[in-house]
């Protein structure tokens, strides 16, 4: 299992202390309002929203701060102005990263994403230098316990999907990008339980992590996810079973 799927397993086991900090709430405010931005304020007819929505949902987050902001994205209540940007590095141990910005002060979020990367001896890279390695995926999470590994992936197929990773604490369902919501509604359509469903960076080759270098780039990822401007990271590392399960007890 590589890096998206294992950062999703430990941000996952983690969710409470980010819950805690009041980071998650904010980062699905900023995606809703940019969505609702940028296709309206109809879930129906806004892909982006839906997904953003369907986040919301899997966090618990409340319907007032929810249809708020909705409605600063559609200018219905003020709101701020945030630019999309997307940059890319090497991170330690080599690992390429993909990260996603919201930010109302480039200026400020480039030198902050910049330190971040250079203290755990990484660089910010040009366009293209690490994004020919990833490709855009639909990734839907189901929880495990309802059904056995071959029961989710006859019906992940049946409703279109492309793959199915059984291997972490939770299945994890690729699609084609435009096939996102199609294999969702199907899969939901067979009483199947959802947690998540949204558009990621699938690495096409991954950079084998070991030893020590296992806490630095988790500690990495961690600093990163933290930054209130981060909306995403995708990153490119693979670790064994046994060196997540060791760095996750630390």
């Amino acid at each position: 299992m590589s890096g998206h799927s294992k950062w999703s397993t430990i941000k996952r086991k983690k969710g409470a202390l980010d819950a805690k900090r009041g980071k998650i709430f904010s980062k699905l405010a900023k995606e809703i309002s940019i969505a609702a931005k940028a296709g309206g304020g109809d879930p129906a007819g806004n892909p982006r929203l839906r997904t953003a929505l369907l986040a919301a949902k899997a966090q618990n987050m409340p319907k007032d701060n929810v249809e708020r902001a909705i409605k600063k994205g559609t200018g219905e209540l003020p709101g701020v102005m945030y630019d999309e940007i997307r940059y890319e590095g090497v991170g330690p141990a080599g690992v390429a990263v993909i990260i996603d910005i919201l930010t109302d002060n480039k200026n400020r979020t480039v030198a902050e994403i910049r330190h971040l990367l250079t203290k755990f001896g990484g660089r910010l890279a040009e366009t293209n230098a690490v994004a020919w390695n990833f490709e855009q995926k639909g990734s839907i999470t189901v929880p495990k316990g309802t059904m056995s590994d071959d029961d989710i992936f006859e019906k992940a197929v049946e409703a279109g999907a492309e793959d199915v990773d059984t291997s972490g604490d939770a299945f994890e369902i690729s699609t084609a990008p435009g096939d996102l919501h199609t294999v969702l509604s199907a899969l939901q359509a067979m009483g199947i339980e959802t947690e998540e469903a949204k558009l990621m960076m699938a690495p096409k080759t991954t950079v084998k992590v070991e030893g020590r270098e296992v806490a630095q780039v988790l500690r990495f990822m961690e600093n990163l996810e933290d930054h209130d401007d981060v909306q995403n990271i995708y990153a490119n590392f693979d670790i064994s079973d046994e060196d997540m399960a060791a760095a996750m007890e630390e």
